[in-house]
């Protein structure tokens, strides 16, 4: 297989060398149906091999906390992309063959077999294989004329075609089915931009939608006649309403034995001339006026920074990892410490570099933020923590993974 695809890899290379102005319009066309003809057959090769490292557990032995972290690291997808790729693997190897062999043959898209896969799932479930397997011959059949929206329309009444007695009970199904995939396909992506953003997408379902209509629906109503925010700006600043006042409540649980809060680190002699720009513990930057408004109402801890950013104290050390010597962790290390890990500082806990029942003293020397996963992860395999230059964390894996032993170090929340 590997040999085969490093053959298709060089044919490919050929052909991206080549001149696309030098083709006539209807070669373009026979081009770019050709193109997408592999990338289909392309998709089924991927899928299957997603499928099969996923199920073997490759990810959790490499140290990822899934398949879909270990992807977007190995890929360098944005983790939604990742998550949709494991999601669709699954599919595919749970529907019936006629799935994957359209995909293979390129006679459907990618995003056509996960509809197919999705409607040959709810039909088996309520009417068996048979009817599923004749189920995804017509669905494969109309994906010829037919994109993925209105064919997951079709596929809702896909009985009426192939067992009409069996119709009206599998509507029923096919409602609770969608429920349970609204279920599945719920998340929130929250990804950095340029110049400090985060951009903010993804899936609620209905309840959750009708939640946050509920909230955000009457805090973003225009201002009055002199409010100039269009209704995206509107719903922004509503949401960041909403959070205000969730934190303002005091009833949001601890993380990583803080309780939840908005942590800005900038120089105090910068603060006090209205000059000192900040860095949150996400690692996203604030403009100087942001920083002097947030701290009109927050407590102002001192911080001593050596000259290579390395944290020298923050205010009174203590015995446990909480206050002031976590607050000097989340300074450091920006989040959970793990070669690949983007889990953020709120989602950490403390980790003893020479284990506390060793006799390792509580401090920023023997001290590591991990997130839970990597936090057992690290306990119970031959992974080693020590600090390298700088004082910043970094991870020997273990021989059976890395011969050379070379050490790593997360890149996630290096701060600019």
């Amino acid at each position: 297989m590997i040999d085969e695809l490093a053959r298709a890899e060089g044919a490919v290379a050929a052909c991206a060398d080549a001149p696309a102005w030098a083709l006539s319009e209807h070669d373009l066309i026979a081009v770019l149906d050709a193109t997408h003809r592999l990338q289909q057959r392309l998709a089924a090769v991927q899928l299957a091999a997603v499928r099969e490292l996923d199920g073997r557990g490759t990810a959790l032995a490499q140290g990822a906390s899934s398949t879909t972290v270990w992807l977007r690291h190995r890929l360098r997808l944005d983790v939604s992309a990742a998550r949709r790729l494991v999601g669709l693997a699954a599919a595919v190897d749970v529907a019936p063959p006629g799935v994957r062999e359209a995909l293979a043959s390129a006679a459907v898209s990618v995003e056509q077999a996960r509809v197919i896969a999705d409607a040959a799932a709810t039909v088996s479930a309520s009417a068996g294989a048979e009817v599923a397997d004749k189920a995804v011959g017509v669905l494969v059949e109309w994906a010829g004329q037919f994109d993925p929206t209105l064919l997951r329309r079709l596929g809702t009444r896909i009985l009426d075609h192939v067992a009409p007695d069996l119709a009206d009970a599998a509507a029923a199904a096919a409602l609770s089915a969608d429920a349970v995939r609204a279920a599945r396909d719920r998340h929130v992506t929250i990804s950095e931009r340029a110049g400090g953003q985060l951009r903010l997408s993804g899936t609620l379902d209905a309840e959750a939608a009708a939640l946050l209509r509920a909230v955000i629906d009457p805090l973003s109503a225009p201002a009055g006649p002199d409010d100039t925010r269009c209704a995206g700006q509107r719903r922004h600043d509503a949401l960041a309403d909403v959070c205000r006042l969730a934190l303002r409540t005091g009833d949001l649980p601890e993380q990583g034995g803080e309780p939840a809060q908005v942590v800005v680190t900038t120089a105090y002699d910068g603060l006090t001339r209205q000059l000192g720009a900040g860095v949150l513990d996400t690692g996203l930057h604030l403009a100087p006026h942001t920083v002097r408004r947030i701290a009109c109402d927050a407590a102002v801890l001192p911080a001593v920074l050596g000259g290579a950013g390395q944290v020298l104290d923050v205010g009174r050390q203590r015995r446990l990892v909480t206050g002031p010597l976590r607050r000097a962790l989340v300074l450091r290390d920006g989040g959970c410490a793990f070669p690949g890990c983007d889990r953020p500082p709120r989602w950490c806990a403390a980790h003893h570099i020479r284990h506390w029942a060793d006799g390792g003293p509580t401090n920023l020397d023997n001290a590591v933020l991990l997130c839970g996963h990597h936090h057992r992860h690290v306990h119970h395999t031959e992974w080693v923590v020590r600090l390298g230059d700088g004082g910043h964390p970094e991870f020997i894996p273990p021989a059976w993974l890395d011969p050379d032993q070379l050490p790593r170090r997360n890149h996630y929340h290096r701060r600019a």
